[in-house]
């Protein structure tokens, strides 16, 4: 028989042997998904980098609150309006603060800057080598496995000291947009035979304006740059527990090298539960495009989403995709921000009724939502994937780059929170599992059915 043939007639086998009965986990009060019973995380560790906050305690009980995302100390809406205020792009700025604490001078700024834009290239025949020649057709595959040949190029690659962890960890930094762009292009050419087009970083662009530059050519525009440049830095940090930045914790408290915790990072926000939200906005979107023939009529909207809350429309998922979040509740303070500047680009773009679809939806949403679920009394809004991938289309950012994107800007909260745990964890990170395995004895081969 063979193998691949005996995998499937035993499969089930192996169903059957990890199916846990549902009612064990509440017998023995496991924090399934490490999530207290009402949704909010178990508390399992301290951190500085950052902090998401969608509750506060009034009189001993949680009251929920606009959310809050903070940076060091610093609340995402000021550090924002900060940099905008002064015209310029601000994911430098917040990388320096994530990994070192404080916001840089200008001469700092300047000098990190200039770093991290020489750190864009790749080694000598990298590209030729480790991503045209070698095909595969998901970037965050093709991002990972480049990431562990620079380990092999690394003299260093296993040093923990802080100094080298930071200089891995901005190398890594920078080197993520020029990744995921020639992985992008590597793709097309290979899989679908495309021309290939490869451009060499600018050191004379933002991270923002480089990525497009490589992407792209000249063809963009400020306002371009100021989306995806916001994008990037609403998307750095959010906490230590979220799945990514808590596997990137997981991981550094062995001791393994940077490489390592990036690369298992990338892993878990690859899973389409983490990683992959505005890609099913965007797709929920198209469908309700097509299916709504008034994009200003209330009503029909209305009864479209009903439709697919009730599972009779679009995935049958009875999912309104970009709504609700593990901690925000009344807001989500990177879906404000976003929409701002969204209204801005829907503009230059000729999209304004689409702009006006998507705010039509986050106005009735929550009400179609508690009318369907009068039990559930979790308020919920629209979170960040909600815009950004309107955001990315607008700046035809192919959909392939969306969660690459994703990683090239979370990469600074990874990084940051590997650090910390490096200097204050101190203790590998080992939580309990409790055995329901029934009692069973060994049986000699002749006896075995």
């Amino acid at each position: 028989m063979q193998i691949s043939e005996f995998i499937k007639q035993h499969s089930t086998l192996t169903a059957e042997a990890d199916r846990i009965d549902e009612t064990l986990f509440t017998q023995f009060d496991v924090k399934r998904g490490l999530r207290n019973a009402d949704h909010t995380g178990v508390l399992v560790g301290l951190t500085k980098v950052g902090s998401v906050i969608g509750y506060e305690k009034v009189d001993g009980k949680l009251v929920a609150i606009d959310g809050k995302l903070v940076y060091r100390g610093i609340e995402i809406a000021d550090l924002v309006r900060g940099f905008q205020a002064e015209g310029r792009t601000g994911y430098d700025e917040t990388v320096f603060l994530l990994l070192f604490g404080r916001l840089p001078n200008a001469t700092e700024l300047h000098e990190f800057s200039a770093g991290m834009a020489e750190l864009r290239v790749l080694p000598e025949n990298f590209n030729r080598d480790m991503i045209l020649t070698m095909k595969g057709k998901d970037i965050m595959n093709m991002m990972a496995r480049s990431i562990l040949a620079l380990y092999t190029l690394d003299e260093n690659g296993d040093d923990t000291s802080i100094e080298n962890i930071l200089k891995q960890s901005i190398s890594l930094i920078a080197k993520f947009p020029t990744i995921a762009v020639y992985s992008y292009h590597a793709m097309r050419h290979l899989i679908y035979y495309e021309t290939l087009s490869v451009r060499y970083p600018d050191h004379r662009l933002s991270t923002a304006e480089n990525f497009l530059y490589m992407l792209k050519g000249n063809e963009y525009t400020r306002l371009e740059t100021e989306l995806l440049d916001l994008c990037l830095v609403l998307h750095a940090e959010h906490g230590g527990g979220n799945n990514s930045t808590f596997t990137t914790r997981v991981v550094s408290s062995s001791g393994t090298d940077t490489y390592s915790a990036i690369v298992a990072a990338i892993g878990s926000l690859k899973g389409p539960l983490h990683g992959g939200a505005n890609l099913m906005v965007i797709d929920m979107m198209d469908n309700i495009k097509d299916n709504i023939k008034n994009w200003t009529n209330d009503d029909e909207i209305a009864d479209y989403l009903r439709k697919i809350l009730k599972k009779e429309a679009y995935d049958r998922s009875g999912k309104i995709y970009g709504f609700g979040h593990a901690v925000y509740t009344v807001s989500d303070p990177r879906a404000l921000l976003l929409k701002e500047k969204a209204r801005l680009l829907s503009k230059e773009k000729g999209r304004e009724a689409e702009l006006g679809l998507y705010e039509a939806i986050e106005r009735i949403g929550p009400q179609i939502f508690y009318e369907f679920k009068a039990t559930d009394n979790k308020l919920i809004s629209p979170n960040v994937d909600f815009y950004s991938g309107f955001i990315y289309d607008c700046l035809q950012i192919p959909k392939e780059l969306y969660t690459p994107l994703f990683a090239i800007s979370r990469i600074a909260g990874w990084c940051a929170h590997r650090l910390e745990e490096m200097i204050s964890g101190r203790r590998i990170i080992r939580p309990a599992y409790r055995s329901v395995s029934p009692e069973a004895h060994y049986l000699p081969l002749t006896e075995r059915k």
